[in-house]
């Protein structure tokens, strides 16, 4: 069985920990207490640091539904997909 996954690289205009104070001050709200747990909470879904402010996001089919959440509730800088 084949799988697709799409890789983005995002970069945000904060910092990630800036991100996860302001996003997510009150876990017992959200659930999470980070950007990495709300990421990984979606099926299939992965998101690793890989610098103060950049990430790598993969996902089988959920990446419409992460980047529309990011697009409205962060500032991306600078997306580039990964083939």
């Amino acid at each position: 069985m084949e799988t697709n996954y799409n890789t983005l690289i995002i970069t945000f205009r904060e910092t990630i920990q800036e991100l996860n104070h302001l996003l997510f001050d009150t876990p017992q709200e959200c659930g999470v207490s980070t950007l990495k747990e709300w990421i990984d909470c979606y099926e299939s879904t992965r998101f690793t640091q890989i610098g103060e402010n950049r990430a790598v996001i993969t996902s089988e089919y959920n990446m419409p539904y992460v980047m529309e959440w990011l697009e409205q509730n962060t500032t991306i800088v600078k997306q580039q997909q990964e083939e």
